[in-house]
């Protein structure tokens, strides 16, 4: 009876290779395979077409000492950092508001969840229509009696980039929430119990034992809404295209200009690996957290 279900178990795992083996071979092609690709095409002279001219670090000099470049970064981090703590923050919240077994919660589920089927090409049109001066909220206000009510954040080279916070903050807090009330929903209600017995209160109770248990949720929640801030090119195209002038210009916004608008595809290959490096410092702490975690 042991060699046999040895042998069947050798084989499910023989089995269980082959059928991965596709998708393997497929995800170490078409990502690992076309970073590689990318990486050689940053050090070549390639423009709307890949070239195999080598130039070495020329393209990584051009694209740190474009002004453009590192307007796109401080874009990015504003953006970035206020989507995030924005965005979790109330999703967190309304989490835990959900959690106390309001009535009718799955309707307020759906309806916080709503934009999150949008896409973002399709919320970036309906918030620049609301945004807009001419009648967008600061017309419908002044059409109230306010007319000297002023919203125009939209036209303004120093504003331009809250108004895609506020777009991509209302697209995806519900899909924060949801992420947060799966957590809450996983806490064990025997360690809860145990607080109340102690005489713990609700705000005690969520601050020292359910928050703390979190902790892989927030991890998640967090990779995830940085992966979007650095990945947000249809919300911003469609809101602002990347404006007024470039002040709404982010590096994916960048990659896209140069690689297919300039012909540079060589400094937009540069730039999609400055992406990865970026995301690659914001999730390898999270990962490392959680390795040591788990040990």
């Amino acid at each position: 009876m042991p060699s046999r279900k040895a042998a069947f178990s050798g084989r499910d795992q023989l089995m269980a290779k082959l059928v991965l083996s596709p998708t393997i071979l497929a995800a170490t092609f078409f990502i690992y395979g076309f970073i590689l690709w990318t990486i050689w095409l940053s050090l070549t002279r390639s423009t709307i077409l890949p070239s195999n001219h080598f130039v070495g670090l020329a393209n990584y000099y051009d694209l740190f000492g474009s002004s453009r470049w590192w307007r796109s970064l401080s874009n990015l981090g504003i953006f970035g950092g206020l989507y995030v703590l924005i965005s979790v923050g109330i999703g967190l919240g309304l989490a835990i508001l959900l959690d106390q077994r309001v009535k009718a919660e799955r309707l307020y589920q759906v309806v916080f969840l709503y934009p999150m089927a949008l896409s973002a090409v399709v919320t970036g049109v309906a918030w620049r229509w609301l945004l807009d001066p001419g009648f967008g909220i600061q017309a419908i206000v002044r059409s109230m009696g306010f007319p000297h009510f002023a919203f125009a954040w939209i036209d303004n080279p120093d504003m331009a980039i809250y108004t895609v916070v506020i777009a991509a903050v209302w697209q995806t807090t519900g899909f924060m929430m949801a992420i947060f009330l799966a957590g809450l929903r996983g806490v064990s209600p025997e360690i809860v119990k145990a607080a109340q017995i102690d005489g713990a209160s609700t705000g005690r109770i969520y601050l020292r034992v359910i928050l703390p248990s979190l902790a892989p949720t927030f991890f998640v929640a967090l990779v995830l809404s940085v992966g979007l801030a650095i990945k947000s090119f249809g919300l911003i195209i469609a809101l602002t295209g990347g404006g007024p002038g470039y002040s709404t210009n982010v590096p994916s916004i960048f990659m896209y200009v140069f690689s297919f608008q300039r012909g540079e595809m060589g400094v937009g290959a540069a730039s999609a690996l400055m992406m990865l490096v970026i995301m690659m410092i914001f999730v390898l702490p999270f990962l490392l957290l959680d390795s040591r975690r788990q040990a």
